[in-house]
């Protein structure tokens, strides 16, 4: 009998970083090395581009012994977010250990809420909202190991538990209201008064949340009702599986476990907003909350150390995703492209109608997401030259800010050098099955952007 013929799949995600790295290395031959002269902005903090100040530089080429130079280098640079998966994961993993997240999810298994999936909807609604008003996107990273092992227990897949957390986070994110980090930044850099406009922002993040969740709602009942039509179905996930055969019972010290959860992701959302708190202060909480977890289990010291080894083994492709997508800016940096390539984006959007230069703005923002996977960091680089570039074409500055909020936020969710590998990495999905799962909504997210954009022009936002 002839061997079934396999169709095309992507290579593997760290494969597939490297396989950039090395485009991005020749690109450094290709594409002629130039920059902008960048302004301290006092009110702001931030290195702002100055927009006429664009000049071609000596060609830097990065040959392939630097190239490799700049994986550790990458590495080095993403050490605050690998700590933070890495430490994150240690929490969950704690309390699985302890076996307070089987017997919670064994109390759901047995309530109504097992049979209702709109719980997947109101999580999903939880997690924009955080992501909408104060930026909140790193942290959920730590979170996927609990919705994908929540996912499988209730009879969905790990894409409906990422879905639920990371493509929530990321829509509000995206459809951002009140968010320092980008939209307070954008709007400052573009002498716009801070989170103005915020009634078109607030209805544009109810229509998102609306039709991507219902979206997400589809696919959970399909896989539901037939666990073949998941498209991980054929992957092995159980290291996040969860007994839930065993009659396990729910205790004191397994409720007390659980509400130090709670503690937990309120202590960061609060030290974020309140007290300046990064990534390095979550890494410390979720350390913290990890050992306070093992105490109140009775782990001995020789056990809470094996579980921090088990879980840095689990998460040693994210934390490899993570540094090698971060040497991706480092080539491109080196190679002093990142600028030449702004600049060309700006160049080809003069001269076209506003409406059209708004949707012109939409596609460069999602591409520039690509090579300035941050966000405060994209808006310094690119905010100086399409604020001016709006005035000129007749569009308003307040379109600009918008394009750039969706074209840096939604593409998150499939640019590799951004925070979808790194989340891919942390389940254990394959980037090919994360993009036959994302894509479909994704085109729909694009399509509602290009309306909102048109929308904004037609009304004079």
């Amino acid at each position: 009998m002839a061997e079934k013929k396999k169709g095309f799949s992507l290579p593997s995600t760290t494969i597939l970083l490297f396989c950039i790295v090395v485009v991005a290395m020749i690109l450094t031959y290709i594409i002629p090395s130039g920059e902008y002269d960048r302004v301290l902005d006092e009110e702001t903090g931030y290195n702002l581009v100055d927009p006429e100040s664009f000049h071609y530089v000596d060609n830097v080429h990065v040959n392939p012994f630097q190239m490799f130079v700049a994986i550790p280098r990458g590495f080095v640079g993403a050490a605050n977010v690998i700590f933070l998966i890495s430490f994150g994961f240690f929490w969950v993993y704690s309390v699985m250990q302890s076996g307070a997240l089987n017997a919670g999810i064994m109390r759901i298994l047995k309530s109504k809420m097992k049979d209702n999936p709109w719980f997947i909807v109101i999580m999903f609604v939880v997690f924009a909202l955080a992501g909408s008003t104060y930026g909140e996107m790193e942290t959920v990273y730590g979170l996927v190991p609990v919705f994908v092992a929540f996912a499988l227990a209730l009879g969905y897949d790990p894409l409906v538990g990422v879905a639920m957390c990371y493509v929530g986070v990321a829509t509000g994110f995206a459809s951002a209201t009140t968010n320092a980090f980008t939209i307070g930044v954008a709007q400052t850099i573009s002498e716009l008064p801070m989170f103005s406009g915020l009634g078109l922002r607030w209805i544009i993040f109810v229509v998102f949340c609306a039709v991507i969740s219902l979206l997400v709602l589809r696919y959970a009942k399909k896989v539901k009702a037939d666990p073949s039509k998941s498209y991980v179905a054929d992957c092995d996930f159980s290291g996040f599986a969860l007994d839930t055969t065993e009659e396990i019972p729910f205790t004191g010290k397994h409720k007390i476990i659980l509400l130090s959860m709670i503690v937990t992701v309120a202590c960061i959302v609060v030290g974020s907003l309140k007290l300046g708190w990064y990534i390095n202060e979550m890494s410390a909480v979720f350390i913290i909350s990890a050992l306070v977890v093992s105490a109140i289990a009775g782990f001995k010291p020789e056990q809470i150390k094996e579980h921090l080894m088990d879980a840095m083994k689990e998460m040693a492709v994210a934390m490899a995703v993570v540094g090698i997508a971060r040497a991706i800016q480092v080539v491109l940096t080196d190679g002093m492209i990142i600028d030449t390539i702004v600049h060309a984006f700006g160049t080809l959007m003069q001269g076209m109608p506003a409406w059209l230069t708004g949707i012109m703005m939409l596609v460069v923002q999602n591409l520039i997401n690509f090579f300035i996977p941050s966000g405060s960091g994209q808006a310094a680089a690119i905010m100086p030259i399409m604020a001016p570039l709006a005035d000129v074409v007749g569009l308003s500055r307040q379109v600009a800010v918008l394009a750039y909020q969706f074209g840096d936020g939604y593409s998150n969710m499939i640019w590799p050098t951004a925070s979808c590998a790194i989340v891919c990495g942390i389940a254990h999905i394959p980037l090919d099955r994360w993009y036959k799962f994302i894509l479909p909504l994704f085109a729909v997210m694009f399509v509602m952007q290009c309306i909102f954009i048109i929308i904004a022009t037609m009304i004079g936002y």
